[in-house]
């Protein structure tokens, strides 16, 4: 029987870890792994918290972004509230009125790098909206701050 290899990413096995890193669709209602989630952060952390490391490559980022914005949707399942990280993935998240056709009316949209810096707490949510880094529309936007951060990093 052959050994499973590992991604050195996400130390998931290699098959789920295509999967995520890829950028084709992935299931919607696939259950996101915290040790996956952990990982991914982590492989990116020194670019979150220092302006002067190296971006870290496509699939590092699409990642981290993936599994945080799907985490998001996980913790706080609903249809109120659209997140989007182009081009990496956009989620429907926390309870309330759903939306059916057309561009939701509870929009966050922002960078992978803007999107991990709120999703470990690095940067807070008021802040990001004032520095213009973040496109927000509709009044239950901001309440995915009940949810931050979903993997706590220090700086």
């Amino acid at each position: 029987m052959p050994m499973a290899q590992y991604c050195p990413i996400t130390e998931a096995p290699t098959g789920l870890c295509d999967a995520v890193m890829q950028d084709g669709p992935v299931p919607p209602h696939k259950k996101v792994d915290p040790a996956e989630v952990r990982a991914a952060v982590l492989a990116i952390r020194a670019w979150l918290t220092d302006d002067d490391a190296p971006e870290p490559s496509r699939p590092e980022i699409a990642a981290a972004v993936r599994t945080t914005a799907r985490t998001l949707a996980q913790v706080a399942p609903g249809n109120s509230v659209e997140v989007r990280v182009p081009p990496f993935v956009a989620v429907q998240c926390i309870e309330g009125p759903r939306h059916t056709r057309g561009t939701p009316p509870n929009v966050v949209e922002t960078t992978p790098r803007t999107w991990l810096l709120l999703a470990t707490g690095l940067l807070d949510f008021d802040l990001a909206v004032a520095e213009g880094l973040l496109d927000v529309s509709g009044h239950r936007a901001g309440d995915i701050v009940d949810w931050l951060p979903i993997v706590p990093l220090s700086s």
